[in-house]
């Protein structure tokens, strides 16, 4: 993969990032998250005592308690921002990666095979199941299908992250090609065994741009544990001034 492939964060996705760390802070979307909720409540009140430090009640010492609710505040703004601009970051990694699967896909062109042996232009997303293409060297392999002749060393760097080419002949257990894949080396005739919008690649970008997954049991756990622990903190909490 390129260098340019292999940045984690470019300028517009720190800067979408950046935009998506304020606008996030609309308390109905915190919501969806109990544990960044309830610091982002913590926070508003800290702000108000830094204001009002005799809000809650009488105090003794208003000027340094002020003080200590400014530090906090701002320690837990800065908390819910970072969680904001993680969160965005992800998203922005997504909608790149889906733009740049469907770059590749768009601009890919397939060079299908006629009855009578002659060979025609078009695009990818023209192709249908049982049609025949021939691709060679640093060519991209233009949809999913079956290698019926030839035998090819092929980059599938840009699907599965592997770098190491990997060999595709026909017959065997290494006949698949998938396609936005390239060929590095001699050529393969493939039989397309997907019609367009069926591919693998197009389930990857739908997958890339779906707005949500399944949680892992992991993510389930550490959630269920960090609202459990946030429940107990504020029970203390509130406890604290009777």
């Amino acid at each position: 993969m390129s260098k340019k492939n292999q940045k984690l964060i470019t300028p517009e996705i720190f800067r979408q990032a950046i935009i998506g760390s304020f606008t996030k802070l609309n308390p109905v979307y915190m919501m969806k998250n109990p544990v960044m909720f309830v610091v982002e409540v913590g926070c508003f009140i800290t702000l108000l005592l830094s204001f009002f430090p005799g809000l809650f009640g009488d105090i003794s010492d208003g000027t340094n308690l002020r003080v200590y609710n400014i530090i906090v505040c701002a320690v837990l703004f800065i908390t819910v921002l970072f969680a904001n601009f993680a969160e965005s970051v992800a998203e922005g990694r997504g909608k790149a990666q889906a733009a740049s699967l469907k770059k590749t896909q768009k601009d890919t062109n397939a060079r299908l095979l006629m009855e009578d042996g002659t060979e025609k232009t078009v695009l990818s997303s023209e192709l249908k199941k049982g049609d025949i293409v021939m691709v060679s060297a640093g060519e991209i392999i233009p949809g999913d299908g079956e290698v019926i002749e030839g035998i090819a060393s092929v980059d599938e760097s840009a699907i599965t992250g592997e770098s190491a080419p990997v060999v595709r002949e026909s017959g065997g257990d290494f006949c698949s090609v998938t396609g936005g894949t390239t060929i590095v080396s001699d050529w393969l005739k493939i039989r397309i065994t997907s019609d367009a919008g069926n591919s693998f690649l197009d389930r990857m970008i739908a997958l890339v741009e779906g707005a949500s997954r399944k949680k892992t049991p992991n993510e389930i756990a550490l959630n269920t544990l960090l609202v459990s622990l946030t429940i107990i903190f504020m029970i203390v909490i509130v406890t604290l001034y009777p």
